[in-house]
C-alpha cells in the first residue's frame, strides 16, 4: 500500500496522530523576511539534514514504526580552511516533512480497494461500472420500499441514473495524490504565502448519504517548491468526492498539500452547509459549519495565522 494511499483512507484519529508538529522549531517562526528565512535543502560546504530527511521519506526507511509529520530545521553555514565549521548565516525556515515506515501492514488483500475506508469488500471489481447493476438493483428494491412503482413511466430507468451519479459523487475514491499531482510541483525562490479561497466543494455526508456543499480556502508556506495552483483544487476534489465527514476532509486536504511540497506550513479552511441539517432534523436552514486545520508555522505563529485569516476573510 503506498503511504498516499494510507493518508488518503485515514480516519480523524489516525490522522490526529499522524501529525505531530508540536515540537515545531519556535525559533524560526520570529520573522519571515526574504533575507532571513529562506528554505535551503543542501549546501555547498556539507549534507543538509533536511535533505537526508527528504531521502528517508523517498526510500520508506524512517526509523518509527508510526508515520509521523516532522519539521525539520536546516541551517546553511560555511566551513573554514581547518574543516572547523563556522556560525550559519542566519536562521532558515524549517519545511513539514511525512516520514514513514517501509513496512506497512498490509490488508489482507485490500490494498487495492479504493471503493471504503475499512474492510468490507473482499475484493476490488475490475471497475467501478462494474458495481452498476447491482446499484441499481438496490435503488430498485429503495424506490419499492418507498412505496412507489418502479415500473412506471418516470421511474424505469431512475435506478440505472441514481447508481451512474452516486458513482460521480463518490469518484474521489478512484483517485490518488501522484495521479492528480501529475508532477506538478515546482523548484521555486518562493518563500511567501501563497493562498488559494473559495475553492467551490461539494460532497456526501456518510451518516445520510446526503449533501454537503461550501468552500475551501488553502495556504501554505513554500519551502522552494511550489505546486501549481489548479493542483489545489483537484486536491480537494480527490477528498471532497468522498463519503465524507468535514472535519476529515479538513485534515486530509492540509495532509496531502504538506505531503506534495513539503511547506514550512499549511492552514485550510473549510465553510459548508449541511444538507442533514437544512432538510431534515434541526432544519436549520442558514447555518454553516466551519472547520480548520493549522500545522506548522500556521500553528506555531499567531501573526502568521492573522494573515491568512484575513486573506481569506476579505472580499
Amino acid at each position: 500500500m503506498s503511504f498516499t494511499r494510507q493518508l488518503s483512507e485515514m480516519s480523524a484519529s489516525e490522522l490526529n496522530d499522524a501529525i505531530d508538529d508540536t515540537n515545531f522549531p519556535q525559533a524560526h517562526i520570529l520573522s519571515r523576511g526574504r533575507n532571513n528565512s529562506v528554505c535551503s535543502t543542501s549546501s555547498t560546504s556539507g549534507t543538509s539534514s533536511l535533505a537526508a530527511a527528504n531521502d528517508d521519506v523517498a526510500n520508506g526507511s524512517a526509523a518509527t514504526g508510526q508515520s509521523t509529520v516532522q519539521a525539520t530545521a536546516t541551517v546553511t553555514g560555511t566551513t573554514a580552511a581547518g574543516g572547523d565549521e563556522v556560525a550559519p548565516s542566519g536562521p532558515v525556515r524549517p519545511r513539514l516533512i511525512l516520514k514513514s515506515n517501509s513496512s506497512i501492514v498490509e490488508n489482507d488483500g485490500h490494498e487495492n480497494c479504493t471503493f471504503h475506508h475499512d474492510l468490507e469488500l473482499d475484493h476490488k471489481p475490475p471497475t467501478r461500472e462494474a458495481l452498476l447493476p447491482d446499484m441499481a438493483r438496490s435503488y430498485r428494491l429503495l424506490l419499492g420500499g418507498l412505496g412507489e412503482n418502479p415500473d412506471r413511466q418516470g421511474l424505469i430507468k431512475t435506478p440505472e441514473r441514481a447508481a451512474k451519479a452516486m458513482l460521480y459523487f463518490t469518484k474521489g475514491y478512484d483517485q490518488n495524490l501522484e495521479d492528480v499531482l501529475n508532477g506538478a510541483v515546482f523548484d521555486e525562490d518562493h518563500d511567501e504565502m501563497v493562498v488559494v479561497k473559495d475553492i467551490e466543494m461539494f460532497s456526501m455526508c456518510e451518516h445520510h448519504l446526503v449533501p454537503f456543499y461550501g468552500k475551501v480556502s488553502i495556504g501554505y508556506l513554500p519551502c522552494n517548491k511550489i505546486l501549481g495552483l489548479s493542483k489545489l483544487a483537484r486536491i480537494v476534489e480527490i477528498f471532497s468526492r468522498r463519503l465524507q465527514v468535514q472535519e476529515r476532509l479538513t485534515k486530509q486536504i492540509a495532509v496531502a498539500v504538506t505531503q506534495a511540497v513539503q511547506p514550512a506550513g499549511v492552514a485550510v479552511v473549510v465553510e459548508g452547509v449541511h444538507m442533514c441539517m437544512v432538510m431534515r432534523g434541526v432544519q436549520k436552514i442558514n447555518s454553516k459549519t466551519v472547520t480548520s486545520t493549522m500545522l506548522g508555522v500556521f500553528r506555531d505563529d499567531p501573526k502568521t495565522r492573522e494573515e491568512f485569516l484575513n486573506l481569506v476573510n476579505s472580499k
